[in-house]
């Protein structure tokens, strides 16, 4: 009855099938845990935004990485800017999410001794082209207190960004207190501020927005579509069986119908054949 599933046709089927079951089932957990980070990173960030500011030096050191527990969180730091070890990050989005630009990075002497990058904001390539070093609008001068949040070093692992050697001088592809305290000669605090306050004279360079964490995304929904599709491969199977088996079902009772209806020619009588034979050789045969 169910032969059929032993043909080459049905074998390759079946293993498809069961091996899309439970790729599809990992997939869902995949996009799960999607979902679960995107939750907790949410928390973070909710938490981080609410903490009060600290010194910067309480949580970053020179040439250590900035705890990945202390993204975002609120830091100040007083100094005074060197504008001459200033560069612009290229390719950055403004707060539109369209515009590119550049970020404006310059390093902070601390009153302590140590220096600390600071992400002043981004500001608009100059004449619109981003082959050329752009305005950029100069830093305070004097004694300094900036207030922002604390991010790691960015590295091309981290942020797909390719840290492409080669650049026009002052430009730069990835923020990194590694490659800036190399620049400078001296030692830079791990990580760098990104400035929320004091506000730019005029609006420029445009603060980084905070980051969202409002939106979960459709993590969770992409987890259940997954798996309603590794439910559906089985049920889908049974179907296609039971279709198949219905057919040539089918297909044997008619070919079984017309073998019946056939009409079968009449056996001729033996007595009919001779006279038959007879009549064809007419009178007057010798």
């Amino acid at each position: 009855m169910y032969r059929f599933l032993l043909s080459r046709q049905w074998v390759i089927l079946t293993l498809i099938a069961l091996v899309l079951i439970p790729v599809m089932i990992k997939l869902g957990f995949w996009q799960l845990h999607r979902h679960e980070h995107k939750v907790a990173q949410n928390a973070q960030i909710a938490k981080a935004l609410n903490a009060k500011p600290v010194p910067v030096t309480d949580l970053a050191k020179p040439g250590r990485d900035l705890p990945e527990a202390d993204r975002w969180h609120p830091v100040k730091a007083t100094g005074r800017y060197d504008t001459k070890g200033e560069v612009v990050v290229r390719n950055r989005t403004a707060a539109d999410e369209q515009s590119i630009g550049y970020y404006v990075l310059t390093p902070l002497r601390l009153t302590g001794g140590s220096t600390v990058l600071v992400n002043r904001g981004w500001i608009a390539p100059s004449g619109g082209a981003l082959t050329t070093f752009p305005d950029v609008p100069p830093a305070p001068k004097g004694t300094v207190t900036v207030t922002g949040r604390a991010i790691p070093d960015e590295t091309t692992a981290e942020s797909g960004i390719k840290d492409t050697k080669g650049l026009p001088d002052r430009q730069v592809m990835l923020i990194n207190s590694k490659q800036a305290a190399e620049r400078l000669h001296r030692p830079v605090l791990g990580g760098y501020i990104e400035q929320t306050a004091p506000d730019p004279a005029g609006g420029k360079p445009e603060l980084v927005p905070e980051p969202d964490h409002s939106s979960i995304g459709p993590h969770m929904a992409y987890a259940v579509q997954w798996w309603l599709f590794a439910a559906a491969v089985p049920v889908g199977w049974v179907v296609l069986v039971r279709r198949e088996r219905r057919d040539r079902a089918s297909a044997a009772a008619s070919e079984a119908a017309d073998d019946t209806a056939a009409p079968a020619e009449p056996e001729r009588p033996k007595e009919a054949a001779g006279a038959a034979v007879e009549d064809r050789s007419g009178p007057g045969t010798a």
